[in-house]
């Protein structure tokens, strides 16, 4: 798994996605998780693919299920990197169930 550095979005003056994000790793991704950061996930393929985040906590001793996004062909999603997903190591694992041009960055928005 590829670790994602976070990337720090300005509220005051934003980013460019496409300039910042990465492919997605075949064996899938980690991110670090908290308040205010997203993971962007840009599908460039013809085909739809889908991103699954594993939730490794349970509630009264009870799975959380994984939380699954689908991303159409030829556009994106943002999707909150909640402390729900943290796992031992700190970080969300994130996997694709395939990566053929599929770009992803950690976003922090910075607040001030």
């Amino acid at each position: 798994m590829a670790a994602l550095p976070i990337i720090r979005v300005p509220i005051a003056s934003g980013i460019i996605l496409e300039d910042i994000d990465t492919a997605a790793a075949a064996l899938g991704d980690t991110a670090p998780t908290g308040p205010g950061r997203f993971l962007y996930v840009a599908n460039g393929d013809a085909s739809s693919h889908t991103v699954t985040i594993t939730t490794p906590g349970t509630v009264s001793g009870l799975a959380i299920p994984d939380v699954a996004v689908v991303i159409a062909a030829g556009k994106s999603a943002v999707i909150p990197l909640a402390g729900v997903f943290r796992g031992p190591n700190g970080r969300a694992n994130v996997s694709y169930d395939a990566v053929t041009s599929v770009t992803v960055a950690a976003l922090e928005v910075e607040h001030g």
